[in-house]
């Protein structure tokens, strides 16, 4: 602990590394892990390895979640859809590194103790302190180099609000750092060129994209309801030269992206954040000093089903003009420029009108019944129950509890053991299933210890390998028609 909380995450590693510094043996690297991140027993002797080039400040390792993000789970798209953070570590981060601009991430990484030391430790004058310590380290003549394999499993944001908020900040700190002596158009900063277009990049990223998505709602806005022709074509142009633009770059980010990019659900998962992204781009630019650290909070009661109503009256309100203005332009005020050029706006109202509704129906939360999560299994288990032993089915398990099959099910509330984990666990019967039965694990340290360590260490994190337009779809009219 500390006597307070000031620079936030970066003061409390700062803090950290005072200790560390005042040992008799002082260490030669420094792991970072968020609280909510279990590392695999093979995180550092990975890691180090790479410590061997004195050249190597930081070896960032992706994040993989052991739960859905908000927006699987409140389309329901869980299992056919990634989470949205696979794009940015699985296919992002590694073309960064092969240009040698990589950055850390904060959580799950290894940094070099002497590098942090040169630099003063973690800089405190962003919100994203990672990223700025990539930099930093670099204007050292220290790298941020990338190791692409699943070496932790953490918490991805439980709820919408908490998911706005983690990109909020991420913008929020980029825009800090875009306004200071790291910037890409600083004087001041030793970085090469190749690290100030990096970041330009970035910028771009946050600034652009995310303009550009809520300037795409209002385009046609203008025209149906106003006459402006913001876009000079019609429909044919638009059949003719866009749609093919439109179905090559989706082709293009599915091969490239390894099946793991969908246009569609990107623009959701982009438009669900934009008023927070935008409003953090122009704070950031203005001023750039004097902001707090929000924390993404995250093992919160969430067994009920409950609106973001704040979200859900912008989104709301922006289907109904949407819609409202299809109407206007088409029913109430016919004219012959409308069937000109408004089949360009017809179409892309449609396809707005489509997103908004998908984007409303992630504004409504849905429970999470499950304080763990749980994951499917197949295998058989060894049961002792009375001095007899009998194999049964797993069926799904998470470290609190799990399902069996056992045509021959114990009766509720009874104490029996489970060779599970590779050592045998104490369990009462919760109760019984149609094909078997539930179990709770007994509450003992030892046994949650145990557990969690082997839990986090074998295969419950599925690897996604792609996506498939089908199933997502299928999912999303599951959800708003189901």
């Amino acid at each position: 602990t500390r006597p307070d909380n000031q620079h936030a995450k970066a003061g409390n590693i700062n803090h950290a590394l005072r200790h560390v510094g005042a040992l008799p043996e002082r260490p030669q690297f420094v792991a970072i892990l968020d609280a909510d991140f279990v590392p695999r027993p093979d995180f550092l002797a990975r890691t180090v390895s790479l410590m061997d080039d004195a050249s190597v400040g930081v070896v960032q390792t992706p994040q993989h979640f052991i739960n859905p993000d908000p927006i699987q789970t409140n389309l329901a798209a869980t299992d056919v859809w990634p989470d949205e953070q696979r794009f940015f570590f699985d296919i992002l981060l590694p073309a960064k590194d092969a240009w040698g601009v990589a950055f850390c991430c904060g959580t799950s990484s290894l940094i070099r103790y002497s590098g942090l030391m040169r630099i003063g430790g973690f800089p405190t004058d962003s919100v994203t302190e990672d990223y700025l310590v990539t930099l930093r380290l670099k204007e050292r003549g220290l790298n941020t180099i990338y190791l692409n394999e699943r070496l932790t499993i953490g918490l991805a944001p439980e709820g919408l609000k908490e998911y706005i908020t983690q990109r909020a900040r991420w913008c929020l700190g980029l825009m800090q750092i875009v306004r200071g002596r790291s910037g890409p158009l600083s004087r001041d900063s030793k970085l090469p060129f190749i690290d100030r277009l990096s970041l330009a990049d970035a910028f771009m990223s946050w600034s652009a994209v995310y303009t550009s998505k809520v300037a795409g709602l209002v385009v046609p806005w203008l025209f149906l309801l106003f006459g402006i022709q913001a876009v000079r074509a019609d429909l044919s142009e638009l059949l003719r030269v866009f749609l093919p633009f439109y179905v090559w770059n989706g082709l293009s980010m599915a091969w490239l992206s390894r099946g793991r990019s969908l246009a569609m659900m990107t623009d959701v998962s982009q438009l669900i954040a934009a008023p927070a992204v935008l409003k953090a781009v122009a704070t950031g630019l203005l001023k750039p000093k004097g902001h707090k650290f929000k924390v993404t909070a995250k093992g919160g009661d969430r067994d009920r089903r409950f609106v973001e109503w704040p979200l859900l009256r912008i989104y709301g309100c922006a289907l109904f003009i949407t819609l409202a203005s299809i109407a206007y332009a088409f029913i109430l005020q016919q004219r012959g420029e409308n069937i000109a050029y408004g089949g360009l706006a017809l179409a892309w109202s449609f396809y707005n009108a489509f997103i908004l509704t998908v984007v409303c129906f992630v504004c409504i939360e849905q429970p999470r019944k499950r304080k763990a999560e749980r994951f499917n299994r197949n295998e058989p288990v060894l049961l002792r129950q009375d001095g007899r032993s009998h194999l049964a089915r797993l069926a799904d398990i998470s470290i609190t509890g799990a399902r069996l099959i056992d045509p021959d099910p114990p009766a509720p509330g009874s104490t029996l053991e489970c060779q599970i984990y590779g050592r045998s666990i104490a369990a009462i019967v919760v109760r019984r299933t149609i094909d078997g039965f539930a179990v709770r694990f007994a509450e003992g340290m030892d046994t949650r210890v145990h557990a969690i360590r082997a839990f986090y260490a074998g295969e419950y994190v599925r690897a996604y390998r792609g996506v498939r337009a089908l199933p997502v779809g299928k999912a999303l009219l599951m959800r708003l028609f189901g």
